[in-house]
């Protein structure tokens, strides 16, 4: 663990070592990472242990959610690492002809990495697998409110690698703060909008560029012609894994009113069926991370009536499953991201309702759709801005190497994942050669070249 006072000095080690140019090399990249695959493995059981003890997370769901998508992302990029750092060809314009042109990728330098506590293993490795694959140095500042995993990860980078070129810095709002000031060449920030305003601000001040990885308030819709047992399944699953506290989790459920109550019956039974008739004792459901999101999460719950759940257990930090029903757009569950096991319910009779009232809002960062009708999926995916999602399914948009993952307007800006997260991570840097062979004079001023220029760059 670095302390406040060493942080300073450990970003100019880092610098000096990607000077150094050690990272560069992409065998060398390679080699880091299976390190770091097979610290992973080895890591596994202390991960589970402390994911359940930060999270209540289920062994299946922290497997899922945390580490085997980390397993996946970390050997789809060592496969495909070496194509992607080749210099890639492009296209000579005619009034290039003679010359090459490519693109080189290369590593920004030294890059920070500030994870949230929500998946606080997944949303730290998974950042750090495509900077050490771009060939960069890394310093990782995990989340203080999952005290436990944040030490195993501190504990394994320490094990695995020198801190001049991958460390970790453990702490609170302050050392986030500290490092934030120092000269870093690339910030990559998983959290909440108003602390993503912050990292913004302060990256302005010395013109680092970021990624901001952020949420919002994601719409669930389910049209009239959806298949609703199974819709019911995929919504109760996507909503209340991890106790709701996940980014693209469906924050409010739009609803076709002719199916609003059949569907409402297929979820109650789809919560009982993954949680039981009593949540509040499945020693496998979701804590809340702490007293404050708690109090936040209950006082919604008086907000429209309860048609499911609604217990809560504050000694264990736990809320029950719950759909609130009776919801209109002012009311304070629908003025600010959820991030908890309370699901809101809209209805609605025509799509250009839906359209218009996700627009009159900021960009999500999700949306899902339940339709088998091609002509509704195709108007909500024309006529929607968001950073990603499913069509018939909820969150598996995140779980694939071969799409990118990000957010749009206030959901983020900047995507990762697979070759996405290379390219965040890598500046694109444009190189042409030209020949000496032979030399275009018309270019020059003063060879009367005018007339030939605007043939050749006519528009």
């Amino acid at each position: 663990m670095i302390v406040n006072d060493s942080i300073e000095e450990l970003v100019l080690d880092q610098r000096r070592y990607f000077k150094s140019g050690a990272s560069r090399d992409v065998s060398f990249r390679i080699e880091q990472l299976n390190k770091l695959r097979s610290a992973l493995i080895s890591k596994e059981e202390e991960v589970l242990s402390a994911l359940r003890k930060d999270l209540n997370k289920s062994e299946q769901e922290a497997f899922t959610t945390e580490i085997g998508i980390v397993y996946k992302e970390l050997s789809y990029v060592i496969k495909n690492i070496r194509k992607w750092a080749k210099p890639r060809r492009v296209k000579t314009a005619l009034t290039h002809v003679g010359s090459r042109g490519k693109i080189h990728p290369e590593p920004y330098g030294t890059v920070l990495i500030i994870s949230p506590w929500n998946y606080p293993w997944q949303l730290a490795i998974a950042p750090l697998i495509g900077a050490l694959a771009a060939g960069n140095t890394a310093i990782i500042k995990p989340s203080e409110l999952t005290p436990t995993v944040s030490g195993v990860i501190s504990s394994l980078i320490k094990e695995t690698f020198p801190e001049q070129y991958v460390a970790v810095v453990e702490g609170g709002p302050d050392t986030s703060t500290r490092l934030l000031e120092q000269p870093m060449d690339y910030i990559f920030f998983t959290g909440s909008i108003p602390v993503g305003k912050i990292v913004m601000q302060a990256a302005a001040k010395n013109l680092i560029p970021v990624t901001l990885e952020l949420g919002g308030k994601s719409p669930c819709i389910v049209h009239e012609d959806a298949p609703l047992e199974l819709t019911a399944k995929r919504i109760i699953f996507g909503k209340f894994t991890n106790a709701g506290q996940t980014c693209i989790a469906p924050d409010y459920l739009l609803v076709h009113h002719s199916v609003k109550e059949q569907l409402l019956g297929h979820m109650r039974e789809a919560i009982t069926d993954f949680y039981g008739d009593s949540p509040l004792s499945n020693s496998d459901y979701g804590q809340i991370v702490s007293e404050k999101h708690f109090q936040r999460l209950s006082d919604f719950l008086n907000n429209g009536s309860i048609r499911h759940g609604g217990k809560s257990d504050a000694g264990k930090l736990l809320i029950e499953p719950t759909l609130l029903d009776d919801i209109t757009w002012n009311m304070p569950v629908m003025q600010e991201e959820i991030f908890g096991p309370i699901f809101p319910i809209l209805t609605y009779d025509h799509l250009d309702e839906v359209i218009a009232a996700v627009n009159a809002r900021p960009k999500p960062l999700a949306l899902y759709l339940f339709s088998k009708d091609s002509g509704v999926q195709n108007k909500i995916l024309s006529n929607i801005s968001f950073g990603g999602g499913c069509v018939n399914d909820t969150l598996m948009h995140l779980a694939t190497p071969h799409l990118p993952f990000g957010g749009v307007g206030e959901s983020g800006m900047g995507a990762y994942h697979g070759e996405h997260s290379f390219q965040t991570f890598s500046h694109m840097k444009s190189v042409l050669r030209q020949t000496n062979m032979f030399d275009f004079s018309f270019r020059y001023p003063g060879k009367n070249g005018l007339n030939l220029l605007r043939k050749l760059m006519k528009p």
